[in-house]
């Protein structure tokens, strides 16, 4: 945990939650192991989306469908989200929860590769939200900011690794080296990038918060 758990606790006891549908949802991730944002991120998303409230959301990383629906809820009444996902036994599961959520038709999810879906995507998307293979962040990163327009937002999730990315590469484990050594350059790239201002915060897993600048 990137604050103290105290101090997240009492924060927590703050928040008005969500709908019924996702409270429920977020009760069978937590139950079926499946990664969803925490509480702190889906109240501090609220605020992003009331504040910039955008027409057309991208998201990069559906699994089950919960941030998606939660954007929906929480976004402007007219906005879009188009979402990807390629793990293939949550993407009927995420269908699934859009459409008892009644938001099927608010809600486009792509299958496939993220990083062969963003190069076929055109047009633009003024608020942008990873929340995906975490190596691959670096990756995705030129297409992201193709599809974002001057004043448009990106918010990357999950980017201090429970606090191993201040760690030195040799304290993580082997397997994980390459995603510390990735998220690392990513991070960096935010925070040097021409086009963009950053910063970073220690909400739920850590988070990044970008505006296109130029």
């Amino acid at each position: 945990m990137i604050t103290e758990e105290r101090i997240s606790t009492f924060i927590n006891s703050f928040d008005t939650g969500n709908t019924p549908f996702l409270n429920e949802l977020e009760e069978y991730a937590l139950k079926t192991n499946v990664p969803i944002i925490r509480p702190q991120m889906q109240s501090f998303l609220k605020l992003l989306l009331a504040m910039k409230q955008p027409k057309q959301i991208l998201e990069v990383g559906t699994a089950i469908g919960f941030s998606a629906l939660l954007m929906s809820q929480y976004g402007p009444e007219d906005c879009h989200i188009t979402t990807i996902e390629k793990y293939e036994k949550r993407i009927p599961l995420a269908r699934e929860n859009f459409k008892k959520a009644g938001r099927e038709q608010q809600i486009t999810l792509l299958e496939g590769d993220a990083a062969e879906i963003l190069k076929e995507l055109s047009g633009s998307y003024d608020f942008i939200f990873m929340d995906a293979a975490k190596g691959q962040y670096i990756h995705f990163l030129p297409d992201i900011l193709r599809l974002l327009p001057v004043g448009g937002v990106l918010v990357s999730d999950n980017v201090l690794q429970d606090g191993d990315v201040m760690e030195s590469r040799y304290a993580v484990c082997r397997r994980d080296r390459t995603i510390h050594t990735r998220m690392r350059e990513y991070l960096y790239e935010l925070k040097h990038h021409e086009q963009l201002q950053t910063d970073i915060l220690p909400v739920g897993d850590g988070v990044t918060v970008s505006v296109k600048i130029k």
